[in-house]
């Protein structure tokens, strides 16, 4: 029998990534991903990892491995998913994560603790046979190692895949890489982005397919998912600062707690009464920060990003990538090839729509 723990660890998604919830305040419009064709989208690259690294595994919740014990799942899905989205004339742009703001280490240090409970949860099912429920525990045990960051933007640059570092979170640096113009849309499962600044937000990119409830034999069509920064605020009738009042009200990565008692729609109505948090915070007298407010809300109308990076799409080098992820990860070498070619065919049909500077040349 899956526990309370389990119902906690899905509801806060298993892959790790937490991220202000703004679920039933912010408009979705559900789309095809033959609707994002032609659009560039800068995609959250540990989010995006850590969703594969979640979904991609045995019956029993084990990983992709290969030979030596290294995990391959993230490869797996980096490769076959990109493959299908640039098959589709969808061009992508990973933006990876560098030193977290010191605000994040409480998110942190909880993240790791539910995942220390999860492993607990899942030997305990393995013990007792039940598959199930230890797939579901060992989705929350995921661990995004160096090496599998290393791993990934190795294949990326052998897949012809353009991917930026970010100086702190990625999902600012995506947002802004958006903002500029240099994506179309801002790749992510969490809201932040809209905090950060995103002007259109996608969701469920990495993840679009047939899936499998858990405990359940029913399946679910996960469609991606659109929103529009400027939309949600006309509709919300707010600004983009009380927007990022209402993500601490609720509870951001880097005040995990919030405001105790206070969900989104309250938190909007707060913020329309008062205008501010400034206004608000006198009224709620148990109201508690372990910060000022005023250092959360700059993180996300602030952010620490970078304009030095370039965005260049090319041909995958095919025998380098076939070297790296059969003759180095024992990946299937047919199944290799033939998703290097849906993205050299994706890039011949988008390179023929562009002009050669737009494609190949296009940079910050």
């Amino acid at each position: 029998m899956i526990t309370d723990l389990s119902l906690a660890l899905n509801k806060r998604r298993i892959w790790s990534t937490i991220g202000v919830n703004l679920r039933d305040l912010v408009p979705k419009t559900t789309v095809s991903l033959e609707s994002l064709r032609g659009k560039s989208i800068a995609i959250d690259g540990y989010n995006a990892l850590y969703q594969f690294l979640a979904i991609i595994r045995q019956p029993d919740g084990t990983p992709l491995k290969d030979r030596t014990g290294r995990i391959t799942s993230h490869l797996s899905g980096l490769l076959y998913r990109t493959s299908n989205l640039a098959e589709r004339e969808i061009k992508v742009i990973y933006v990876f994560d560098g030193k977290p703001p010191a605000l994040k280490e409480v998110e942190i240090l909880r993240r790791k603790q539910v995942k220390e409970e999860a492993l607990v949860k899942y030997e305990q099912a393995i013990k007792k046979g039940d598959l199930e429920e230890a797939r579901v525990y060992a989705q929350a045990t995921s661990r995004l190692k160096d090496y599998m960051t290393e791993d990934s933007k190795k294949l990326l640059t052998l897949m012809g895949i353009p991917w930026v570092q970010a100086p702190s979170e990625g999902e600012a640096q995506a947002a802004h890489i958006a903002k500029k113009g240099d994506a179309d849309f801002c790749a992510s499962q969490d809201y932040d982005s809209l905090l950060f600044g995103a002007p259109q937000l996608a969701r469920n990119v990495a993840i679009t397919g047939r899936r499998k409830l858990p405990r359940k034999n029913v399946y679910i069509e996960v469609m991606p998912e659109t929103v529009d920064l400027d939309e949600v605020l006309k509709g919300l009738g707010i600004n983009q600062e009380q927007l990022v009042d209402i993500g601490i009200l609720v509870g951001t990565d880097f005040n995990p707690d919030g405001v105790k008692g206070i969900g989104p729609k309250t938190a909007l109505q707060l913020i329309k009464k008062h205008g501010s948090l400034e206004n608000l915070l006198p009224t709620l007298k148990e109201a508690t920060f372990p910060v000022e407010p005023q250092q959360i809300r700059k993180i996300f109308l602030n952010p620490e990003v970078t304009n030095n990076y370039q965005i260049k799409w090319g041909e995958p080098d095919t025998e380098g990538a076939v070297n790296f992820l059969c003759g180095e990860r024992d990946f299937s070498q047919e199944r290799v090839r033939k998703a290097l070619t849906k993205i050299t065919e994706g890039m011949k049909k988008t390179k023929g729509k562009t002009t050669l500077e737009t494609w190949f040349g296009r940079q910050a």
